[in-house]
């Protein structure tokens, strides 16, 4: 979710901010009064240095943090949708002949 988006109708220049820990980003979209072009800028700020935020990344588990994240996000939805879905009809055990 951006932090802060703004959008100045005159000049057609829309920006979104957000804030991470240790990383700024910056995206600003816009286009000529003519039509004739359209610029997106995405602008990465690391502080204190991108070393730094890799080293950091680097030692967390940043596939475990986003598998929990997504499961945390999907998990009202399959929940939601499990009464829709058909239900598993499990075969009944087959009888062995006593031959």
């Amino acid at each position: 979710m951006p932090e802060w988006t703004q959008s100045d109708p005159g000049n057609d220049v829309t920006t979104a901010r957000a804030r991470l820990n240790g990383l700024d980003i910056d995206v600003t979209h816009q286009k000529s009064p003519s039509g004739a072009w359209e610029e997106v800028s995405i602008t990465l700020r690391a502080s204190p240095s991108f070393e730094a935020l890799g080293r950091s990344l680097a030692a967390s588990d940043v596939f475990s943090l986003w598998a929990r994240a997504s499961r945390l996000m999907w998990m009202p939805w399959m929940l939601a949708a499990q009464p829709m879905l058909p239900a598993i009809r499990r075969r009944p055990p087959e009888v062995e002949d006593g031959k």
